[in-house]
């Protein structure tokens, strides 16, 4: 991992401008920073995964130091713009409402330790997407100082798996189509109980949690951030994770389609929500 890793020591806390925030964004970060917090859960369960590597077991325990260390600069900044949130009663609303999908054993829910590698690129694909966006939107100068360090830490980390993943698909004999699968079931999930339990936890207040009006809640909020460029790099990125070309002529289609994709939902959802 990296050396001289950066700490909340070294985000420029006095220069916060709460007069710049959009409560919109507020609300998607701090949903943001309880899914980053919760990455200590993640190394637990890769390291039963991967409990034959060790090597791959240390890396994992950084990478969720790192995670963890994410979560807590972006709680601190939402704990600082609204005084209300309270970062610790959040993460254990959260952690009491979703669980972790675990396979039976030692086994990953992906069917194999290379799936497993692919799901996390697709994971570092989105959330590094996500925080240039959050970086080039926002007005706050400590918000795109805190979101340009995270983008970078989880372009990295995305980097990182992919190196690791390299040994484990010659081992595991999983072609691109496979890759793919895998990928694209990984990007689906993100409409599953994990943001949106995210979202209601640090915004909810009392209300009882509903998972379809919490995940459109946050996804009419976050989607609305992203421009083309962040769709079309993070589908180069995910077609790298699933062995194809970035410049192929399938990539092509690929980012015209994502983006499609975003521009639609987005409209949707702003139409649901008038």
């Amino acid at each position: 991992m990296a050396r001289n890793h950066w700490t909340l020591d070294d985000i420029p806390w006095d220069r916060l401008a709460p007069a710049e925030v959009d409560h919109d964004l507020l609300a998607v970060i701090k949903a943001a920073a309880l899914v980053e917090y919760n990455a200590d859960s993640y190394a637990t369960y890769l390291g039963k995964v991967f409990a034959e590597d060790p090597s791959f077991q240390a890396m994992a325990r950084e990478w969720a130091a790192e995670e963890v260390q994410h979560g807590l600069a972006l709680g601190r900044w939402a704990a600082r713009v609204d005084p209300s949130f309270n970062f610790e009663v959040a993460v254990d609303r959260f952690r009491g409402t979703y669980r972790l999908p675990e396979g039976s054993g030692n086994a990953s829910i992906r069917g194999s330790c290379s799936g497993e590698l692919v799901a996390r690129c697709m994971v570092e694909t989105g959330t590094s997407s996500f925080y240039s966006a959050v970086a080039e939107a926002t007005r706050e100068p400590v918000l795109r100082l805190i979101c340009q360090r995270i983008a970078a830490d989880e372009y990295r980390h995305y980097k990182l798996f992919l190196t690791y993943m390299k040994p484990y698909l010659l081992r595991d004999r999983v072609g691109w189509f496979q890759r793919a699968w895998v990928g694209i079931g990984r990007v689906l999930e993100t409409q599953d109980d994990e943001l949106a339990c995210a979202y209601h936890a640090a915004n909810g207040g009392g209300e009882p949690y509903h998972r379809l009006r919490a995940s459109q809640a946050y996804e009419r909020r976050a989607f609305r951030l992203y421009r083309r460029h962040h769709i079309e790099r993070a589908v180069g990125m995910a077609m790298k994770a699933w062995g194809l070309s970035p410049q192929s002529r399938l990539a092509g289609l690929a980012r015209r389609a994502a983006w499609w994709l975003v521009e639609n939902r987005v409209g949707r959802l702003e139409r649901s929500a008038a």
